[in-house]
């Protein structure tokens, strides 16, 4: 498991402390997800919702947790494996049809509310932003440098 510096300890301590809406030192389990995502992680929901022991909807909105049990989920986040540039661009290669570096956008846009964790339109709409061209195709690593970026 990855072992943390006590400074950046400190920084998750103070990110932490943004999401904390009541004053008590703690956030809600349905946080937990955006908090680690806001710390240069990108669990997927299914990982969040393992990690913190699969609660019911209710105790996802109404349980809570300080910071002294969220860093151990942190640390879990982090030793979880991560898709490279190379694969991302590898897994939308497969959709690139005239070999130009390109997929058509209204193809990504299926891909991505119907595959894997699936998007929703409005997540959809924010990560396509400005991504294709004229002719709605998207070159696909200039994508995948965009979403790693973010």
């Amino acid at each position: 498991m990855t072992e943390f510096t006590p400074d950046q300890i400190e920084d998750f301590k103070e990110a932490f402390g943004l999401f904390d809406r009541i004053g008590d030192s703690q956030v809600a389990y349905n946080q937990v997800a955006d908090i680690m995502r806001a710390l240069g992680q990108n669990p997927t929901n299914k990982d969040v919702v393992k990690i913190l022991g699969s609660p019911s909807a209710d105790d996802m909105a109404n349980k809570r947790l300080n910071f002294d049990a969220f860093l151990p989920m942190l640390k879990q986040v982090d030793a979880l494996p991560k898709g490279t540039y190379d694969d991302y661009v590898e897994g939308l290669r497969v959709f690139d049809k005239e070999g130009n570096g390109t997929v058509m956008g209204a193809e990504l846009r299926i891909v991505l509310s119907t595959l894997g964790e699936k998007m929703n339109e409005t997540e959809i709409e924010a990560l396509m932003a400005g991504q294709e061209d004229e002719n709605g195709s998207v070159h696909y690593e200039a994508f995948v440098k965009h979403i790693m970026s973010v």
